[in-house]
C-alpha cells in the first residue's frame, strides 16, 4: 500500500512541529506557551487546528482540554526543509545538503540515514 504524501509544510508548521517533536503529546497552552514567539492564543489555536485537518497533527479531547500530537515525524519534516534549502537557497542537491548535516554531526546516524532513505524514496517516485 502507498504511502499517503506528505502534505507541504510551512515555516510555522516546522516550528510547531519542532515544539512537539521535543515533547509530545501538549495541550494548545504548552504549545503556545513553548512557542514563546508573540502570537495571540486564539493564533496558536487556529494553526494548530489547521495542520490537523491537514493531516500532520492529530487532536483529541482529553478532559475538555485538546491534545495534539505530531503524525509528520522529524526525519520526514526534515526532508521538506533539506528539499527547499537545497534549491532555493543553496542550488545544490537534496543529498549534498544531508551531507552537510552529516559533517556538523548535528543530527544522530539513524536520523541521517533516515533522511537519505527518505530522499531516495522521492527521488524514485520522480
Amino acid at each position: 500500500m502507498r504511502k499517503k504524501a506528505l502534505p507541504e509544510l510551512s515555516k510555522t508548521e516546522f516550528t510547531v512541529l519542532n515544539v512537539l517533536w521535543k515533547k509530545s503529546p501538549l495541550s494548545v497552552r504548552e504549545i503556545h506557551d513553548r512557542l514563546n514567539n508573540g502570537w495571540a492564543y486564539t493564533t496558536t489555536k487556529t494553526t494548530l487546528d489547521r495542520m490537523a485537518g491537514k493531516g500532520i497533527l492529530t487532536r483529541e479531547s482529553a478532559h475538555g482540554v485538546f491534545i495534539y500530537t505530531p503524525l509528520v515525524g522529524r526525519a520526514a519534516g526534515l526532508v521538506q526543509w533539506v528539499k527547499f534549502i537545497a534549491d532555493n537557497v543553496f542550488d545544490l542537491e537534496p543529498t549534498e545538503v544531508v551531507n552537510l548535516f552529516a559533517k556538523r554531526k548535528t543530527y544522530s546516524d539513524e536520523e541521517i540515514k533516515e533522511l537519505r532513505d527518505l530522499l531516495s524514496r522521492d527521488d524514485d517516485r520522480h
